[in-house]
């Protein structure tokens, strides 16, 4: 009875990961007991019980195992002179399992080996001790019961026939548990845990055991994006417009765009991208939303940077033209003289008006400059009458400055008594000598 208890304990105290019979964990012991019926009418005997029952088998292929099998029993009073029989048997075994199923599976057996059944007295020793070994053959079928993951009981029955002297056909059932090692296959996804690249997850055989949860072809262990559908150029992960760009990566996932952009469009090509750009089908500049300046003369000099923004000029002028005609004309007109008292160098009030219109002409073309030219009646000496001349044409210029004009954008010439427009010899036409003006010929100089 200490036998029939302690090999069945033995056995559960293997640890381990075990699964059902395959390539991956093709190795199995099982230890158990086993009951002989002796199927001889010439023999009075019942079924007797008996341990161990033990076996070792190996995986081949679809579904067969190769192994042993070693059973010990007593048949009580079984032969015609009343004695115990010892029975041996030691047969190599080929096993079928029929299906792969979780929890039960049945298999069918077959097998050749050698029986024995020798008087319980016998004085011979070893593990066949007497010499009446018959030659037998057997078939049956059993059924394995999954009992977790480390163990399954099995249940067999087979028909054993031994027609040789001293030996007789018997039925064998066995009862035990066996134990499945080999690589382990810790999720259970049919992939040895030395082959599975995802061990601990249930996954697919052509994946190397890993799983492919959005079943986009990639596995869940090489996909950026395992629960989203994509292509292999881009790590698993979707491309909704078509852009190359992945969707997480995309700004703009619904329209079709460039990497330059973070994947979303420029219809115009101005560098700003359509959802940022507040005039999308027309260039522009990023620091104007995408829009072109403004440019109301149309020169090509946005009005920001226009000096000129009212009249065409050009970008070397800052949007100015190069010869500001408005300029020209109030120089070349009759009315752009200052006429000055004998003897003085004092702006009336004709010529303080013409001072401010001229100023701010030169305020609105910063570009030009001009030279104020001085005059002076024949009255007196000519030395007297060029510096008289010449500080009429400072005076005008320091005007000119003081109305807010830089001082380098003006330059004063004095002419003397040597220009008259007037006779000198009459009254009129002297007053018309002290002058100042801006000669017809002005020069104009753009920076």
């Amino acid at each position: 009875m200490k036998k029939l208890i302690f090999y069945p304990i033995l056995l559960l105290l293997v640890t381990g990961s075990a699964i059902a019979q395959t390539s991956e964990n093709p190795w199995a012991v099982s230890a158990g007991a086993n009951i002989v019926s002796i199927q001889d009418d010439a023999v009075d005997a019942g079924a007797s019980f008996g341990i161990p029952a033990l076996s070792l088998s190996r995986y081949i292929v679809g579904g067969f195992s190769l192994g042993v099998q070693y059973a010990n029993n007593t048949l009580s009073e079984a032969a015609s002179n009343g004695n115990d029989l010892d029975y041996y048997s030691l047969d190599g075994i080929v096993k079928y399992n029929i299906g792969s199923g979780e929890s039960v599976l049945p298999y069918l057996f077959a097998g050749y080996g050698f029986s024995n059944f020798s008087e319980g007295d016998s004085d011979s020793e070893g593990m066949f001790p007497s010499r009446e070994v018959s030659r037998t053959v057997h078939g049956g079928a059993g059924i394995g019961i999954r009992l977790n993951d480390n163990l399954m009981a099995n249940i067999s029955t087979s028909y054993r026939s031994a027609s040789e002297n001293y030996a007789y056909n018997h039925l064998q059932h066995v009862i035990g548990v066996s134990y499945n090692f080999g690589a382990g296959d810790a999720d259970k996804d049919g992939v040895s845990d030395k082959k599975d690249v995802c061990p601990d997850v249930p996954g697919l055989k052509e994946f190397q055991g890993c799983p492919d949860t959005d079943g986009d072809g990639i596995p869940d262990n090489k996909d950026a994006c395992p629960e989203e559908a994509g292509s292999a150029e881009l790590n698993g992960c979707p491309d909704s417009d078509g852009d190359g760009i992945a969707d997480g990566d995309d700004a703009c996932p619904n329209a079709a765009g460039s990497a330059d952009m973070n994947g979303c469009p420029d219809s115009d090509g101005d560098g700003v991208a359509d959802k940022d750009d507040q005039c999308p089908n027309e260039a522009g500049e990023a620091a104007n939303n995408g829009c072109p300046w403004a440019d109301r003369d149309n020169d090509g000099v946005a009005d920001k940077d226009d000096q000129c923004p009212d009249e065409a000029g050009d970008a070397a002028n800052n949007g100015c033209p190069a010869v500001p005609q408005a300029l020209v004309d109030l120089i070349e007109s009759d009315t752009a003289k200052i006429f000055f008292k004998a003897n003085s160098t004092q702006i009336n009030d004709q010529g303080e008006s013409l001072v401010s219109q001229l100023a701010e002409l030169l305020k609105k073309y910063p570009n030009a400059e001009i030279i104020v030219e001085g005059h002076a009646s024949s009255d007196g000496s000519s030395t007297y009458n060029m510096t008289l001349s010449e500080k009429r044409a400072a005076a005008v210029q320091a005007a000119l400055i003081a109305a807010g004009v830089e001082e380098s954008r003006i330059s004063s010439k004095g002419y003397g008594e040597d220009k008259p427009l007037g006779d000198n010899a009459t009254m009129k036409g002297r007053a018309a000598n002290r002058r100042v003006e801006f000669e017809r010929r002005v020069d104009i100089k753009m920076q």
